[in-house]
């Protein structure tokens, strides 16, 4: 997990614009609506659905979307068939990527994503191009306020039998098994603390450093990649730099 920042995600995330934010709601819906599907439209009994309507509070999504995204996986309103799927690839700078996809067009996808890593210079690889390089993580980010230290997350982590805990400054980021995930979440807000992000990601094993050139051309393709109504998560392998 060398050089991985989750926060500066986060924080790239916030600086998004209000037109931005609102693809935000319709990939979180998205996300609702297979979470259901797969597992029933009650957060109690739903882990996977509890984890994110809470990344969906996080985001500002008001109530009225959520409940509608599960009304419409259960039937009670109509809804699109949604695939899930997993492309690789490469950026700029050799830079890996991996994508999570949620479509109801594969064809469209594909091509979109395909175009998008060629027009940054980068290409489009086959299964397990790049998935050697990540490992599949619970990560939880939690605030650093009201006298919260290193300490206490370290604590409170070791006791959800988290694996490791960064200190990134304004946050906490705590990694652990996938099926840790609600365990961790859950121990750090019954102590009270703010949880930002609680999320299963593929976090890289190590980090690459890009050129200025590269790096700017990586940042446009993440925004693309961002911006495309079927592309849900976006994972690498390139070390942030504060902008």
């Amino acid at each position: 997990m060398s050089g991985h920042s989750k926060w500066s995600t986060i924080k790239r995330d916030k600086a998004k614009t209000d037109a931005a934010r609102g693809k935000i709601f319709t990939k979180i819906g998205k996300e609702i609506i297979i979470a259901v599907k797969s597992g029933g439209g009650d957060p109690a009994t739903n882990p996977r659905l509890a984890t994110i309507i809470a990344k969906a509070r996080a985001n500002n999504m008001p109530n009225d979307n959520i409940q509608r995204s599960i009304k419409k996986a259960t039937g009670e309103l109509a809804a699109v068939n949604y695939e899930e799927l997993v492309y690789e690839g490469y950026g700029p700078g050799g830079s890996a990527i991996m994508l999570d996809i949620l479509t109801d067009n594969k064809n469209r996808a594909a091509a979109d994503v395909r175009y998008i890593f060629e027009r940054a210079g980068g290409s489009l690889g086959g299964p397990n191009s790049v998935s050697y390089l990540f490992n599949r993580k619970a990560v939880v980010v939690v605030k650093a306020k009201n006298g919260v230290t290193e300490d206490d997350v370290t604590m409170l982590a070791l006791e959800a039998e988290a694996d490791d805990v960064v200190n990134e400054g304004e946050v906490f980021t705590i990694y652990g098994e996938p099926s840790k995930l609600h365990t961790i979440r859950e121990k750090m807000e019954s102590a009270g603390l703010e949880v930002v992000s609680a999320e299963l990601e593929m976090v890289p094993e190590s980090t690459i450093e890009l050129d200025n050139t590269k790096y700017e051309s990586f940042l446009k393709m993440l925004d693309r990649f961002e911006e495309n109504d079927d592309v849900q998560n976006v994972y690498h392998n390139v070390e942030m730099k504060d902008e």
